[in-house]
């Protein structure tokens, strides 16, 4: 009987052994493994660029809450704080972001590397009047996201700081981007071919957020605000807004899906128009984001609703 106790205990004993080896080895592999890459993106065009790069090889959030407006927008300071956990910042830069600059000067944020996607692109100085600074200082349209060219630009600028920040990975990245980049060729020629045949060659969205997208394709804009959709609309823009409808006979006006309809509705009513939605992709609404709808999903649909306008 003592022989056969003695026994049972040592194998309980080399159970527990090789059980706590085990435990130690899952920790010691759980330690060892390599934090994901930590990006943030400032608003929703460059988190969908940002996290078609990424894949499953980097964890990607955005900083501007969705559904809200992203001009002017200030963060809060538990946004600032949460900002200095991330590893790389990305931001379009133009003027989108004025908060940026202060967060980098501050010198708090030296482990965060930014990524400005603009840097680079030929930016379109602005003739909106109430955007010019007191100081003469310029002031650039930021809305080349929808251009596809220009986005794919950014697209690329996101990449080479995901390489640089975690080269292990460089391969991923590379293919990731590579693969989204065709994506916005793809949608650049299919907008090309859509609107070859239009017998009208101006649009008149609700604020000035379409010149890199109308240069792109030889197009002109008459746009009823400025830059930012709260840009001041005084009498007169709206009176040159409706003669400029009825002048050229124009049947379909813009508006977007995060700003009130009602002065688009209310100017298509007095100039016997329609109001179509041409979205700046500054942000998607809810219902968008349940139905997982995306940059290329947008853009489709705007270029669709364009061809109403001009009369393609």
């Amino acid at each position: 009987m003592i022989s056969i106790g003695i026994a049972i205990m040592a194998i309980i004993s080399i159970i527990i052994i090789v059980g706590d080896n085990d435990s130690k080895q899952d920790i010691s592999l759980q330690e060892e493994k390599p934090a994901k890459l930590r990006v943030v993106a400032s608003f929703y065009p460059l988190y969908e660029f940002s996290k078609n790069v990424a894949g499953d090889k980097a964890e990607v959030s955005t900083f501007i809450p969705n559904g809200i407006e992203p001009h002017d927008w200030e963060p809060t300071t538990n946004d600032i704080l949460n900002l200095k956990e991330s590893d790389i910042f990305v931001y379009n830069g133009a003027g989108m972001e004025p908060f940026v600059d202060k967060l980098i000067d501050s010198g708090e944020y030296n482990n965060v590397k930014f990524v400005e996607t603009t840097k680079g692109i030929n930016l379109i100085q602005t003739n909106d009047e109430h955007q010019k600074e007191p100081d003469d200082h310029i002031v650039y349209n930021p809305h080349v996201w929808l251009d596809p060219i220009l986005a794919k630009h950014q697209v690329m600028m996101i990449k080479d700081a995901m390489v640089d920040a975690d080269p292990d990975k460089k391969g991923g990245y590379e293919d990731n981007a590579n693969a989204y980049g065709d994506k916005l060729d793809e949608l650049n020629s299919k907008i090309q071919t859509e609107l070859s045949n239009c017998k009208k060659d101006t649009f008149m969205p609700f604020h000035d957020a379409y010149s890199y997208f109308a240069n792109q394709y030889r197009l002109k804009t008459f746009p009823l605000s400025g830059i930012s959709p709260e840009s001041e609309v005084t009498a007169t823009d709206l009176r040159e807004f409706v003669d400029f409808i009825q002048k050229n006979e124009i049947k379909t006006i813009y508006s977007e899906e995060m700003v009130d309809p009602k002065l688009a509705t209310t100017l298509a009513e007095e100039a016997n128009a329609q109001v179509l939605i041409f979205s700046p992709l500054e942000g998607l609404t809810d219902k968008e984001m349940m139905d997982g709808s995306t940059y290329l999903d947008k853009m489709s649909e705007n270029v669709q609703n364009l061809k109403i306008g001009l009369e393609c």
